[in-house]
């Protein structure tokens, strides 16, 4: 066996599509130092949106979308970079993420992400699945945010406030926060169901002054889409797979 035998997970790889999962490590401790607002701070969200426009537009990594809530960033891709290498592709993906989260927040300290590779189907159930899930953890995380804020507002310990809502019902929490004159459906959506960022094309206009008329220009661009529709219902189906349809349409003409 020689030395590069010894790395013994080169050459593992995936096949697409798949779904690149990073979340922050120790990011309570770090947003605590950071004193951001609770029970959600809009620099922060702001910051992980940002991050998710440097991966999809700038890091030559070429997923077809990320969707992000909290310190969580779902990066999905329909065709592969790295021949599909799946530690270079998490250690990568994880590496970027970091670099770009401390630019933008211009951290003093490090700041990581663990990554993970989720293999999927092409079955639109299947992407639909694994988005619909992360969205009802985004509607839970939203929930406790705003239930433990109010908790520890009137005093209460951020362990005791954790003890209480431990199981407790979807239910039982909205009716709290509307004792509180708070109506968890109606709080902005991003903190709800989570943002999406996308590469789209549109159509420039501009003007030829050799020829002296108007002329249209295909351009592509980063966009965000903060009014997510439910990934278990089919409208959420078909938003997911008109993204994917974009993405292939992008890879195809890059051949």
């Amino acid at each position: 066996m020689t030395v590069k035998d010894r790395e013994i997970f080169s050459s593992l790889t995936a096949v697409p599509p798949v779904v690149v999962r990073l979340d922050g490590r120790a990011f309570h401790t770090l947003t605590a130092e950071l004193r951001l607002e609770k029970p959600y701070d809009t620099r922060f969200n702001e910051a992980m949106c940002r991050v998710c426009e440097m991966i999809v537009g700038d890091s030559g990594l070429e997923p077809d979308f990320a969707y992000t809530f909290s310190d969580e960033i779902s990066i999905f891709f329909s065709t592969l970079p790295f021949s599909g290498r799946v530690e270079k592709i998490d250690s990568v993906a994880a590496s970027y993420a970091a670099a770009a989260f401390g630019l933008t927040m211009g951290l003093s300290k490090p700041a990581s992400f663990d990554s993970r590779i989720v293999m999927l189907s092409g079955e639109p159930s299947v992407i639909a699945e694994y988005f619909s899930w992360r969205q009802k953890e985004a509607w839970r995380n939203h929930m406790n945010a705003y239930c433990q804020h109010a908790l520890i507002t009137e005093g209460m310990t951020p362990q005791k406030a954790a003890k209480v809502l431990n199981g407790a019902k979807s239910a039982a929490m909205h009716e709290m926060m509307h004792e509180r004159g708070i109506n968890l459906s109606k709080t902005p959506a991003w903190q709800r169901r989570g943002t999406i960022i996308f590469r789209e094309e549109y159509v420039k206009t501009g003007y030829n002054p050799i020829e002296k008329v108007e002329v249209q220009t295909a351009r592509r661009r980063i966009s965000r889409d903060e009014d997510l529709p439910l990934f278990s219902e089919p409208e959420g189906v078909n938003y997911l797979q008109n993204l994917i349809g974009k993405g292939k349409d992008r890879a195809a003409k890059n051949r």
